[in-house]
């Protein structure tokens, strides 16, 4: 069959939009069609060549939801006519990490990052060329063919595009919260970063009863969209002091939890340099291959400060997804808020840069 993807030839390029052709799914496989695909902050470093790398050409996107069509031999999870989440690292559920209650560091995973199913090919081909897809999933496209590992049926009455951004943003940021800090109640947190995931921290911090959680950003009208989220207060790293502004607000010690959403050096750095003694700086943001924190020792052990590493929430991915989703239908997490504008997949560069500029918290494709 035909699909129409948007497709990355050349880091820092803008993706092409063209129609590929798509093989029907393998044992283990699904073809999905998707309705709706987050534009995340991942994805920009991807086109720009930080992260991940797989083979290029690839479809970028790793946020989506759509309707299952057809499955292959030994797929129960799903069936056709499902509506689904994509998963952005799949999960065997049987090797070491699974077993120990961290499908999110599967072993599968290292295939999807490449770009190819469990079986080391794609499905989606230009002519005789093979396509990669970011994630094993590439979202930026009508239709793909999957991992059946890397979806989870919801129910009908969600809407794709609150499904789509519950799957990456909403987990990632609630995650890191619960599962990676294990923030308690009466803490204070502040947030380095107010894009999808970053809100989603705010999100969580009020979820854990976190009492103070400030949001630190370049950008005033990402502040703004911080306070309609449970900010106590905010912070524009480019027109005031930092530790200076953390320090009067926290009585002079510092914050418990400081929450590094971007992915560099710099504002890793700066949430290491904010949190309180016994404090911890969670990295949320996915860096660069060659980046490097370097730390102060002294601190480290003198001080007790942690860092502590979190990837996808440090979730258990379908028990944790199932609780946010239905604490999104019972209105307890704000998730249509989130979204800031809609594109088609023929205004993806535009979505893309969007983005960049600091639009949108978070930007979704319809199709």
């Amino acid at each position: 069959m035909k699909t129409k993807a948007a497709v990355l030839y050349e880091y820092r390029k803008p993706l092409v939009i063209e129609e590929l052709d798509l093989e029907s799914p393998k044992a283990g496989e699904v073809l999905v069609e998707y309705k709706a695909a987050g534009i995340c902050h991942s994805d920009l470093s991807l086109v720009n060549g930080i992260i991940s790398k797989p083979p290029l050409p690839c479809i970028p996107g790793h946020e989506g939801a759509g309707i299952v069509l057809e499955v292959g031999a030994g797929v129960s999870r799903v069936r056709p006519g499902d509506h689904v989440l994509a998963l952005w690292v799949p999960s065997c559920g049987q090797c070491y990490y699974c077993i120990r209650h961290q499908p999110y560091l599967c072993v599968q995973r290292d295939k999807a990052l490449s770009g190819v199913m469990v079986d080391g090919t794609s499905r989606v081909k230009k002519g005789i060329q093979s396509i990669t897809c970011m994630a094993a999933v590439g979202t930026f496209t009508q239709y793909n063919v999957v991992n059946g590992e890397s979806l989870l049926p919801i129910d009908k009455d969600i809407s794709f595009e609150a499904a789509a951004v519950i799957g990456c943003a909403v987990v990632t940021g609630v995650g890191a919260v619960l599962n990676t800090a294990k923030v308690q109640p009466g803490s204070s947190i502040a947030v380095v970063g107010i894009g999808g995931v970053g809100l989603n921290v705010i999100q969580g911090a009020i979820l854990a009863n976190a009492t103070t959680i400030i949001a630190i950003d370049l950008l005033d009208n990402k502040l703004e969209v911080a306070k309609q989220f449970g900010a106590t207060h905010t912070i524009n790293a480019a027109k005031e002091d930092l530790r200076q502004k953390v320090k009067s607000i926290t009585g002079g010690i510092g914050v418990d939890y400081a929450f590094e959403v971007i992915g560099t050096p710099q504002t890793a750095q700066m949430a290491f340099d904010i949190i309180r003694r016994g404090g911890a700086a969670v990295i949320v943001g996915l860096a660069g291959s060659e980046d490097i924190l370097p730390l102060s020792l002294p601190q480290v052990a003198g001080m007790e400060k942690r860092v502590l590493g979190c990837y996808y929430g440090s979730s258990n991915l379908f028990g944790d997804l199932k609780i946010l989703l239905d604490l999104y239908k019972k209105g307890r997490i704000k998730v249509m808020e989130l979204i800031t504008k809609h594109y088609s997949l023929q205004e993806i560069n535009k979505g893309v840069e969007d983005l960049k500029s600091g639009k949108n918290a978070r930007g979704v494709i319809r199709y």
